[in-house]
């Protein structure tokens, strides 16, 4: 798709910006940045409203072009002409490790690793369940305060079917190594926080783990897409995932899974449903599980969502891997320096790792207004997300995020905050989803 030296000249970002040159930026000079942008025309692909700068690709991604001709055609073509055939005929049988094959070749595992199939809350489950069970001797689930809410009650949910067997421990993110110990069984993280984007150290964690005989599971929501992930170099051994972030699959997008190769022959999935198991056209009372992957498969898979996350998946294949981690820093550091730079004494906090090698693919900043700010932005057309209780998150999608968008975003937080014209009664007013 491009060459190094193309790599080279468009994304000259990451270690040149500073608190000193960030001042001296024009909008010309980030006009220049998205012309020699390698993966510009991929913004192209999505459906992107005029007048808006869209900074919440971490919470859902943008609309891909083609999705709703997809989507009709699967719809109209496949369901509504070949009905019940098209299991055959256009292979939806095959199609959850048909696009796990492809979700395999961003994280770093191989094919028959990842399959697509439910949620993301659904696999944790399944994972947790199977990990305990490989480890029958140990009765913790370790993992750290502030975790995504979700993977806790997910792990407080099997902690009460286990009738207090199971134990989920949490210490902070800088104690997860020394507390594990004999007891864990498994060592429960989000790769990259969903509040902070403090990214964890995979292959080290996981070393850790397995010298003291516990495996990992790691969510990887916020990182599929926009940071490397190298699932099988990092020796991990699970893994779960969300289709509707950075890989822009729509809202409610089903999920993925892996399993490490050299775990599928001696782990079980607690929910042995019916596409999980060996023969299910034989339609036999006792359940076999499949081999491999197709194992952690439960009921009837949902393939119009498939169909959506095929699109988004594609997409995201086309771009050379090495640019979109080079383009999410270029943005995440472009966007800190300006922020500094140009929102000085306007009370912003940075609440993200300043080093972007450690931070994910959003930034965070505090202030004690957030929800009103951010409300008070995205009426202006900046649209990024709130997290209680008292941070703004700003996400950057390398596939249709521009260096311009930055530009104009941090302009818009600027006069919001100079003019307070975020202190009004309907920027404060809370809505059901912030």
């Amino acid at each position: 798709m491009d060459t190094p030296a193309d790599r080279k000249g468009g994304l000259r970002i990451p270690s040149v910006i500073g608190h000193r040159c960030a001042s001296t930026l024009t909008l010309a000079d980030l006009e220049a940045m998205d012309r020699d942008d390698p993966l510009r025309t991929l913004r192209d692909a999505f459906m992107l409203a005029d007048g808006v700068v869209y900074l919440d690709g971490n919470s859902l991604g943008a609309l891909p072009r083609e999705t709703p001709t997809r989507l009709q055609q699967v719809a109209a073509g496949q369901w509504g002409q070949d009905l019940v055939r098209s299991w055959t005929a256009h292979d939806w049988i095959g199609a959850p490790q048909r696009v796990g094959d492809k979700i395999a070749r961003l994280i770093g595992a191989g094919a028959g690793e990842v399959v697509v199939s439910d949620s993301t809350s659904v696999n944790l489950f399944k994972l947790l369940a199977a990990a305990c069970r490989l480890r029958p001797g140990r009765s913790v689930i370790l993992s750290e305060p502030g975790n995504f809410p979700n993977d806790l009650y997910v792990a407080q949910g099997l902690q009460g079917l286990s009738n207090g067997r199971i134990e989920l421990r949490l210490v902070p993110a800088n104690q997860i190594e020394a507390a594990v110990d004999e007891r864990v069984a498994v060592v429960l993280l989000t790769h990259v926080h969903y509040k902070s984007a403090a990214v964890h150290d995979m292959a080290r964690i996981a070393a850790r783990a397995h010298a003291q005989g516990a495996l990992t599971l790691w969510d990887l929501s916020h990182s599929t897409g926009a940071v490397p992930v190298d699932l099988n170099a990092a020796q991990a051994d699970f893994a779960v995932g969300c289709g509707y972030k950075y890989l822009n699959g729509g809202p409610g997008a089903p999920a993925y899974l892996f399993v490490a190769q050299r775990h599928q022959a001696a782990t079980a999935s607690p929910i042995t449903g019916w596409l999980g198991h060996a023969r299910p056209f034989d339609f036999v009372d006792d359940y076999a599980p499949a081999p491999g992957i197709a194992r952690f498969l439960a009921g009837s898979h949902p393939i119009l969502g498939i169909a959506a996350l095929e699109v988004g998946v594609d997409l995201m294949l086309r771009a050379d891997a090495q640019c979109r981690v080079d383009k999410s820093r270029a943005l995440s550091e472009l966007f800190v320096a300006l922020v500094e730079s140009r929102c000085d004494g306007q009370g912003l906090e940075l609440a993200s790792p300043r080093d972007p090698q450690a931070r994910g693919s959003h930034v965070a900043f505090r202030n004690a207004q957030a929800y009103a700010v951010m409300q008070a932005l995205i009426a202006r057309g900046v649209i990024g997300d709130f997290r209680a209780p008292d941070l703004m998150r700003f996400g950057f999608a390398p596939l249709y995020n521009r260096h311009t968008d930055i530009w104009h975003a941090v302009e818009t937080l600027r006069d919001v905050l100079q003019t307070a014209a975020w202190d009004r009664p309907e920027f404060r007013q809370r809505h059901t989803v912030t």
